[in-house]
């Protein structure tokens, strides 16, 4: 894979982005899935025990070995045999002792899948936990799910490029129906197709929130009105659409202080607060501590 900087790079230390690697994929289609092992393939030549973003989706599937440890976000998890990790795009992640990982990764391109699949599937729901623990029957049937995908991955001689490309979204649809339906569970929630409102309003701040962070400014560029916001946003995440864009800024101005060298100031003006006092004030406020100390906490 190919570095590719943030859009804040002045020429210190950035969080490194890999894109999804399209020359290393069969036939060239959206997804990659095989083996994790050493040697496997599925990350070679990348520096993935340190800290970096992905732009794609990554569900890997514990299966034998030792457990595991894996940063997602400032949260680190423990995976064992039978477990999965799922890591969306822009999560900031690194593996410890990638060499230990073993089981069956999944890869995935953002636009691959069209956007009813996407919301079907909430593969945009970070508010959902990244580590699952399937009961055996769940697992059995993700691992059912997973095997017919790779099978119809490498399965590249009985269809032509058109109509592989349709099984393979078809196939890891129902994989990822699955998947959701046991995220949505691990997190205690009715599990059902995520209104189109949020959607697009979480597309919008993923864009905008380092410039952006009026709900009313949303509001009127998606043609919503207030009211229409709130409660679609407060139905997909039970937070209000301030407390949904502020905890966004509060992520990027975490892992900016964490992963990179930039000064505090600068980190401010990234983040939508020209002046530094400001930009301390609204950290503090939502996280109890000021970004001098939450730097130095994890250095």
């Amino acid at each position: 894979m190919t570095d590719t900087s943030t859009p804040y790079d002045d020429g210190r230390a950035v969080i490194r982005t890999f894109p999804f690697p399209v020359d290393l994929s069969v036939l060239g289609v959206g997804m990659q899935v095989g083996p994790m092992e050493p040697g496997g393939g599925w990350h070679p030549g990348e520096r993935i025990e340190s800290v970096h973003r992905i732009d794609f989706h990554v569900v890997l599937l514990f299966r034998g070995g030792a457990p595991v440890r894996h940063m997602v976000d400032f949260d680190e998890y423990e995976a064992g045999d039978g477990e999965v990790l799922w890591i969306r795009p822009g999560q900031v992640h690194r593996f410890f002792s990638a060499a230990d990982y073993r089981g069956t990764a999944l890869i995935m391109q953002p636009g691959f899948l069209p956007r009813a699949t996407v919301e079907a599937t909430g593969l945009y729901r970070y508010d959902l936990p990244p580590l699952l623990r399937p009961d055996p029957a769940q697992l059995a049937a993700l691992e059912n799910s997973l095997a017919q995908l790779e099978r119809e991955y490498v399965d590249t001689g009985t269809l032509p490029l058109s109509l592989h490309t349709a099984v393979l979204r078809h196939t890891l649809t129902a994989f990822l129906l699955r998947l959701a339906h046991l995220a949505a569970g691990a997190a205690g929630t009715a599990h059902g197709q995520t209104d189109s409102t949020f959607t697009r309003f979480r597309e919008a701040v993923e864009k905008g929130f380092a410039t952006n962070h009026s709900v009313s400014a949303y509001a009127d560029a998606l043609g919503y009105s207030r009211r229409t916001l709130v409660r679609a946003v407060r139905a997909a995440t039970g937070e209000t659409p301030k407390g949904f864009i502020d905890k966004r800024v509060v992520l990027e101005a975490k892992r900016l202080l964490a992963h990179t060298d930039l000064p505090i100031g600068r980190i401010g003006v990234v983040v939508g607060f020209p002046d530094a006092a400001n930009f301390s004030k609204f950290f503090t406020q939502h996280t109890g501590t000021t970004p001098v100390a939450f730097r130095a906490e994890l250095r």
